[in-house]
């Protein structure tokens, strides 16, 4: 079907854990017209709130007249958080959000209660952990078993959200993006596993319909449309308009690599989360406990001011920081899964201790430590074409001159914008499009991709293979075994 929207405008909203940022876009261009912004007033560490809390920062970010004109909404919203609802759809307790860590032995019940790591990546495509939803549910029917008793329903932040502006219809709905994070639904076979819930609740519950990309969840009583929603991942990915042959790497404090597959991966390992995305398609993610953390615990040591300085240092050093090599387990590392080890200096001699050579090593030791993530992929069988670089640290001058090298393809940084809103936008226009007959509901709107510097390896890739070289002899004498004994790819 060609593409032929109506003229008209969209908006996206991301409901992160401290903020909501809300774009309003032109439906055929994707161009951003008008922002808001509001914070969530409340703390940005805590492990459960009062979902109202969300809903008074979107009136906030949507104040001013700022969805004047608007036809449809798309929400993205932080992801693993878990809603419980009682019978009459009121809340049971405070949401329980996707940094809440105390559900950590809940999740290792469960993965001894189906039988093993192997089970569970077979079921849902992810063993589970402590943030996603059935960790939670078995977390509350241990802890609180009075609230469990009275769930009768759960949701994620992006569907309560969306239910909410649909003024509280009996149809509840979500994603297929964020119904592959809850542990209880599979982007595989692409259907809930109920027996999970019950696994981890002890009960049944009802659980939302999975919307497809390009489905509308309903008519607000205004009279807009919302469409699907998805989580805060997907809705970036769809926003930067990633495709097969890319992957996103994310630097953070820690990191993670996800990339489009055209299937779901299982991996009884645990180190491949498998999501599904917001066009159809699969995002496999890995996780790193380690990224920028790295860089900023070294900039402590030399007493260093900031991560430019630290940068700058970097590079008065030479590829393979004469010898010193950094393995930045810092927080202990979920991939390799090392949860209980710490960092690790190797290669200090008079020539090596010198705070360029330490500054380099740091910078190399998180790059390949997140190559050895994107290794992990390729070694499914995933395609990594080129990388997209995100998070403040993409922009160090450190970063981007040793990132194509050591990565060993070309790398994208896209310039900073609220790509989840964007995506959210993106989506928005899409059930828009379809519901006029304007847009195929297998074919998204052909929005301008994201603007980037594209970086290239060039004549230093053997250089950055040498580095990895260097830094996976390394790992390997230290800790034999954490990739099978060999290198990861």
């Amino acid at each position: 079907m060609r593409q032929n929207l109506r003229m008209g405008i969209v908006a996206g909203l991301d409901s992160s854990s401290t903020f909501t940022h809300i774009v309003v876009c032109d439906t055929e261009s994707g161009a951003v017209l008008r922002e808001g912004y509001a914070a969530h007033p409340v703390e940005a560490k805590a492990a459960e709130v009062d979902p109202q809390a969300w809903l008074l920062s979107l009136g906030e970010a949507a104040s001013g007249g700022l969805l004047e004109g608007v036809q449809a909404i798309g929400v993205s919203a932080q992801q693993h958080g878990l809603v419980p609802l009682d019978r009459q759809g009121n809340l049971v307790r405070p949401a329980l959000l996707g940094n809440d860590r105390r559900a950590q032995v809940a999740a290792a019940d469960l993965v001894d209660g189906l039988g093993g790591r192997q089970a569970w990546a077979e079921a849902v495509g992810a063993v589970p952990g402590a943030s996603q939803p059935v960790a939670k549910l078995r977390w509350l029917a241990r802890t609180e078993p009075e609230n469990a008793q009275r769930v009768a329903a759960v949701l994620q932040p992006h569907d309560w959200l969306v239910w909410q502006l649909l003024g509280r219809p009996a149809r509840r709905t979500t994603d297929r993006g964020a119904a592959s994070g809850t542990g209880y639904w599979s982007a595989g076979s692409a259907s809930y596993r109920p027996d999970l819930v019950e696994l981890a609740l002890g009960h049944s519950a009802a659980l939302p319909e999975v919307l497809g990309p390009s489905d509308s969840a309903g008519m607000t009583p205004e009279g807009l449309l919302i469409s699907a929603g998805t989580g805060e991942t997907m809705a970036a990915a769809f926003g930067l308009g990633v495709a097969v042959g890319d992957a996103v790497v994310s630097l953070g404090a820690s990191g993670s690599v996800m990339a489009v597959h055209h299937e779901a991966l299982a991996d009884p390992s645990g180190m491949i989360t498998s999501f599904a995305d917001a066009t159809g398609m699969h995002l496999p993610v890995v996780h790193l406990s380690n990224a920028v953390r790295a860089l900023r615990g070294t900039a402590e040591m030399l007493g260093v001011d900031g991560l430019e300085e630290l940068s700058a240092l970097a590079l008065k050093s030479t590829p393979g920081a004469s010898g010193l090599v950094l393995l930045p387990y810092l927080e202990g590392e979920r991939t390799p899964q090392l949860p209980h080890t710490a960092g690790t200096l190797c290669g200090l001699r008079r020539e090596s201790m010198k705070p360029e050579h330490l500054a380099r090593a740091s910078f190399e030791g998180m790059l390949c430590s997140l190559a050895d993530a994107l290794d992990v992929l390729r070694g499914r069988g995933v395609e990594v074409r080129r990388v997209f670089l995100l998070g403040a640290a993409a922009e160090l001058p450190a970063v981007q001159a040793l990132a194509p090298a050591v990565f060993g393809t070309q790398v994208v940084v896209p310039e900073p914008a609220q790509y989840a809103a964007i995506g959210a936008a993106r989506q928005a226009a899409w059930a828009l499009g379809v519901s006029q007959g304007a847009l195929d509901p297998r074919t998204p709107p052909a929005w301008q991709g994201a603007a980037t510097q594209v970086l290239e390896p060039g004549e230093e890739l053997a250089v950055g293979g040498a580095v990895r070289q260097q830094y996976a002899a390394t790992r390997d004498q230290i800790h034999p075994g954490a990739f099978g004994g060999a290198h990861p790819a």
